[in-house]
């Protein structure tokens, strides 16, 4: 059995440098590295965050609070962060292009070295037509490639796009995003790259319910040798209803969910569509596992994230805060 399917990885060559954070720690360590997602609320209350918190505590490396996603108005990114981390969870500060100019893009990247907040997941953001409100005005001043190259000057350089000099300079472990199921498919590696040569050192990817599609994505990753300059994290999460199957097929962008997926889910009474899919969740984990290249799993189970542990455990992943305690005293 190889060592990637007993949950350890080779870490790539070239990403070894002073960690930031614990999940830079555990992932430059070589440890199957697990992070899942906490979407916040959308009224002015911060008990959501704290329940999910302390639901994943010991079950995740770090938590990415999300920044309005689906371009739905939320509880801002930041303000979850700083929740999260009361409750002992590493947060990944997840910003986003959409709302915000360069000036507002790098006072976030400050505010998040600033508040002590170790890792950011830098992303251009869904279009307001897809969100509560789509007459809203899309900035869209900088991309997701150009932010990522803004914080890495910012961190690398000491500086800021201005030129203007930067003391303290911040530290973040940085962070991207890539769909390897967005047509052209033969493109989705060498776009992964151009993130990572703007200085992404890990990357979260899109839902996967298509393992062969995913496993020929990591081949070209793996050619490229991008597995050695950045952690490829495996997105996964698990399907409750018929409803919110049809949701992800149709309303959210980006998804790709097989035909055989459909017809598994469809194919069980109404009360069994919930276990089924988080089945399927756990057995999608327990393949990637053994793809190289693959550094960990990120799982998104928007308000479902009571289901995370059970998928866990089912894929043979252990708790991991009990596992690794001296990384976790060591922030």
């Amino acid at each position: 059995m190889s060592d990637s399917a007993n949950g350890i990885v080779q870490p790539p060559a070239e990403t070894y440098q002073p960690a930031h954070s614990h999940l830079q720690a555990v992932l430059q360590r070589g440890r199957f590295a697990v992070t899942a997602e906490i979407g916040p609320p959308r009224g002015a209350n911060v008990a959501p965050i704290r329940r999910k918190a302390r639901l994943l505590r010991d079950w995740v490396d770090a938590a990415n609070v999300t920044d309005s996603q689906s371009a739905v108005v939320r509880l801002p990114s930041w303000a979850g962060c700083l929740v999260a981390m009361q409750e002992g969870v590493e947060p990944v500060m997840q910003i986003q292009c959409r709302d915000k100019n360069r000036i507002a893009l790098q006072s976030d990247l400050l505010g998040a070295a600033a508040l002590g907040i170790p890792n950011v997941l830098l992303l251009t953001g869904d279009h307001p037509r897809f969100g509560d409100h789509p007459d809203a005005k899309a900035v869209f001043d900088l991309d997701s490639i150009q932010l990522i190259w803004t914080a890495r000057t910012m961190r690398e350089q000491r500086k800021l796009l201005s030129g203007r000099d930067l003391r303290p300079a911040p530290d973040w472990f940085i962070g991207a995003v890539e769909n390897p199921f967005a047509p052209p498919l033969q493109w989705r590696a060498e776009r992964l790259g151009k993130k990572i040569a703007a200085g992404a050192q890990f990357c979260q990817t899109q839902f996967i319910f298509d393992v062969p599609t995913f496993t020929k994505f990591m081949e070209h990753v793996r050619d490229l040798g991008l597995d050695k300059r950045c952690f490829i994290l495996a997105g996964v999460g698990p399907i409750k209803s018929l409803r919110a199957l049809e949701h992800m097929r149709r309303e959210v962008p980006g998804m790709y969910v097989p035909d055989e997926v459909v017809r598994r889910l469809r194919g069980v009474p109404d009360d069994r569509v919930a276990a089924e899919g988080m089945q399927l969740c756990s057995e999608i984990i327990t393949q990637i596992k053994t793809i190289p290249g693959v550094a960990g799993t990120h799982v998104m189970a928007f308000n479902w994230e009571d289901a995370i542990p059970e998928i866990l455990q089912r894929a043979g992943l252990p708790r991991q805060g009990a596992s690794e305690p001296a990384l976790r005293s060591s922030k």
